[in-house]
């Protein structure tokens, strides 16, 4: 039963190989535009949609009911960052603090989310692209611009090169790839801040009344469920994405300093942009008028006659949305690493290129997982399966700041959670409750991949670990 509970030291994470250690290129700036890169995605162009037409204008509090229960997550990712200053996340704190068959289940998760979330938003990159290859009318056969769950398609072929476009940019060098990540990320924000400029003069205060039409929660006739909380469910998924930030604590030049800066910076001000952009939308155009549309920001802009800022938006949202692939590859090359170093996965994978100081391999493993996923499925099937390995590394990391403020409290804390039993006590049962709202296939399906991983582990992965000398 040892072997199964067994735990990294903090020491060992200051001893690794330097041929297995990532290369210290990066600074606040670099880490806040991560962030922010990977939480402003389509969520904000989307889900504000979706949560109006559940909440009303009451879809403002539903973005701070969701947005506080990832601060939560996301002060205790910094305490635990800066404590750990190694890559792989949730993955490595759950390693040092609860034990190493809990940081398999937590790796194992993560592996499903990263890739679930590269893959799902290189199909809704690939939608729009092909939006435009329409409007240009290129002469592109049909059956290469979907896969063969849609009628008529063969594979995806859109979503499988921005995919691979992705990697090459990572492989040439994490400063290069951060940088260029930055430049988008403006574009980004530069498009949103226009959105709410355009749309404040049109600001009319009837259409925050009633303010919750569906009350604070409720059931519709059809038996969906509507109101605040609803909405809140559903948004938390716009926010997730700043514990990509965590994954590059080794690769951080003043993990200190710089990590709880770029965690906490990335956080607060995508809580602000998703206030401010709701506020605007619903000010220039009642929610019921923009709740349906598939793109919702777009939809206000043409009401308003603003077409052509409408098209810039949308332009916009297909050069930028590739920062939100970015990241989560990012991320989820570092959790392969980390795992394959500890030797939980195949030690052959843990090798970082000489001269980029980056995880060719790991990266490339990545990229062809997405790529044969983004090409053949459908968004909604493979989007529903990245919800469920956020909140379970979301709960690992908040359980490992509970566990070790009571086992080790004088150990030194560049980061120290503020008043830390209520954000645990609001972080977690939080985290749980938006577990138990996805879809009942959703949750089957989380359960049977961690089945599958706990199988890897005792087979494998138990045997093959540093720390069992294998």
């Amino acid at each position: 039963m040892r072997g199964w509970l067994r735990r990294k030291s903090f020491d060992a994470l200051e001893r690794t190989d330097p041929a297995h250690r990532l290369k210290q290129t990066l600074s606040w700036p670099h880490l806040i535009a991560l962030g922010v890169g990977a939480i402003v995605g389509t969520g904000i162009y989307t889900l504000i949609g979706v949560g109006a037409g559940l909440a009303g204008p009451g879809v403002l509090l539903s973005f701070a009911i969701a947005g506080a229960v990832c601060v939560c997550a996301a002060l205790c990712y910094a305490e635990m960052a800066t404590m750990i200053p190694a890559a792989g996340s949730a993955y490595t704190y759950s390693y040092t603090v609860l034990g190493e068959t809990l940081a398999w289940i937590v790796g194992w998760s993560l592996i499903l989310e990263y890739t679930v979330v590269c893959a799902a938003v290189a199909v809704g990159w690939a939608g729009h692209a092909v939006e435009f290859a329409h409007a240009f009318h290129w002469p592109i056969p049909e059956s290469l611009l979907s896969g063969p769950g849609t009628p008529g398609g063969l594979i995806n072929l859109p979503a499988i090169l921005i995919t691979f476009a992705v990697a090459g940019f990572l492989i040439a060098g994490t400063r290069e790839s951060a940088t260029l990540n930055i430049v988008l990320v403006v574009i980004k924000l530069a498009a949103l801040a226009a959105f709410v400029a355009l749309a404040l003069p049109a600001f009319n205060k009837a259409h925050f009344t009633p303010f919750m039409p569906n009350g604070f929660s409720g059931v519709a006739g059809d038996g969906t469920k509507i109101g605040v909380m609803a909405a809140a469910s559903i948004i938390f998924f716009a926010f997730y994405g700043f514990d990509a930030v965590s994954t590059a604590a080794e690769e951080t030049k003043n993990p200190g300093r710089d990590l709880t800066i770029g965690i906490l910076g990335s956080m607060v001000l995508c809580i602000l942009i998703y206030m401010a952009v709701a506020a605007a939308a619903i000010g220039a155009s009642a929610p019921a008028s923009f709740a349906k549309s598939p793109a919702p920001l777009v939809f206000v802009l043409d009401q308003l006659h603003q077409n052509a800022a409408a098209k810039l938006v949308a332009a916009a949202a297909v050069i930028a949305l590739p920062t939100v692939i970015l990241a989560f590859m990012y991320g989820q090359s570092r959790i392969f690493f980390v795992m394959a170093r500890d030797g939980l996965l195949p030690r052959s994978l843990a090798k970082v290129n000489a001269k980029t100081g980056t995880p060719v391999v790991m990266t490339l493993v990545t990229a062809s997982v997405a790529a044969a996923l983004a090409g053949v499925f459908p968004l909604g099937l493979i989007a529903a399966l990245a919800n469920a390995g956020t909140l379970c590394a979301f709960v690992a990391t908040i359980a490992c700041v509970v566990v070790l403020r009571l086992r080790e409290p004088g150990r030194k804390r560049v980061f120290r959670v503020p008043v830390w039993p209520l954000v645990a006590a609001v972080g977690i049962p939080g985290c749980l409750y938006l577990f138990t709202t996805l879809p009942n296939l959703t949750i089957g399906l989380f359960f049977a991949w961690n089945a599958v991983g706990l199988v890897v582990y005792a087979v494998f992965s138990r045997r093959s670990a540093v720390l069992a000398g294998g």
